[in-house]
């Protein structure tokens, strides 16, 4: 267990932010100015009741030195069905089908908020990150799998089926002859963007060429030395994502496009691809920024704490 304090008292702090993610819970308690006062991170058991008490249990800690009940927002690797109230499409696979919303206010006593985590991501990034002075913010997650989430005026955008921003399971467009029909996404489907933009997948593309297996920082370390096969696989990558952003960019048409997850790391890519979009958007003059993310990784766990707005 990892935990931090600030010494703040429970008059200057408005709510606790919960990210589940698969190998850790990190929580926090986030002032109204959007300071973070205290932070406690726990290893993610991998069992859904051992998963429960381990948030409520993180929750009471981060309570205890600020001397009173807070408001608390969980976001989660999945969405919670409306109709059933059971967990949907979450990869920790341990939560699908349980009803963690209402176990976890159970424990707690009082009402709490759950969301998709690239939505707390998006919110996070809205409201005091890279996109804090745009009307229409689209969050982007990059890495082992590929998310986003909608955020217009400060108020998050869900839709009647909980799937808004999920541009990773639309397929890549404008594909080559040589991309067709696109890799098998374990959704069912050929070609879903997140196939082609993925950590694993561009990991995976750049061993189907080469001898061994290099991580994602290792690629990018031989495409600095020159390596052509990484130079290559780098600008297929940047061009990737821009023509599957242009397609968000003709429905949606945001201010910015805030760029998170592990791949967006990869050195230059907000720029980079931000330059191409005009060879594919539905435009003669793209205006739209694509940025990186300001928070960082704990853009997710504040993100949380922002699903309970100032009041």
């Amino acid at each position: 267990m990892w935990a931090e304090r600030r010494g703040a008292s429970v008059e200057h702090t408005a709510r606790i932010g919960i990210d589940l993610g698969g190998t850790k819970i990190e929580g926090i308690v986030l002032s109204t100015g959007g300071t973070i006062v205290a932070r406690e991170r726990v290893q993610t058991p991998k069992a859904y009741e051992e998963t429960v008490d381990a948030i409520a249990l993180l929750v009471s800690n981060l309570e205890r030195s600020l001397g009173g009940d807070l408001r608390v927002g969980v976001g989660i690797p999945g969405a919670i069905d409306l109709r059933s109230g059971f967990v949907k499409n979450a990869n920790s696979i341990w939560l699908n089908g349980r009803p963690l919303k209402s176990d976890l206010e159970a424990k707690l006593g009082r009402p709490i908020r759950v969301m998709n985590d690239a939505n707390c991501f998006a919110i996070s990034e809205a409201s005091d990150g890279a996109g804090v002075d745009a009307d229409v913010v689209f969050g982007v997650i990059l890495g082992t799998g590929v998310g986003g989430g909608i955020v217009v005026r400060k108020r998050l955008i869900n839709g009647p089926n909980l799937i808004a921003g999920e541009w990773g399971h639309n397929p890549l467009p404008w594909m080559s002859e040589a991309e067709y029909p696109g890799p098998v996404c374990y959704c069912g489907r050929r070609g879903c963007i997140e196939t082609f933009l993925s950590g694993p997948r561009f990991e995976a593309e750049y061993s189907s060429c080469n001898k061994g297996q290099l991580a994602a920082r290792e690629i990018v370390m031989a495409a600095q030395v020159g390596n052509p096969e990484a130079t290559a696989l780098l600008s297929k990558y940047n061009d990737r994502l821009a023509r599957a952003l242009a397609s968000v960019i003709n429905v949606l048409d945001p201010d910015v496009v805030v760029l998170g997850g592990g791949m967006s790391n990869l050195p230059h890519l907000a720029a980079s691809v931000e330059a191409r979009l005009p060879r594919y958007v539905f435009s003669n003059s793209v205006s739209t920024r694509v940025v990186q993310n300001h928070h960082g990784d704990s853009s997710g766990v504040r993100g949380a704490a922002w699903l309970w707005p100032n009041q």
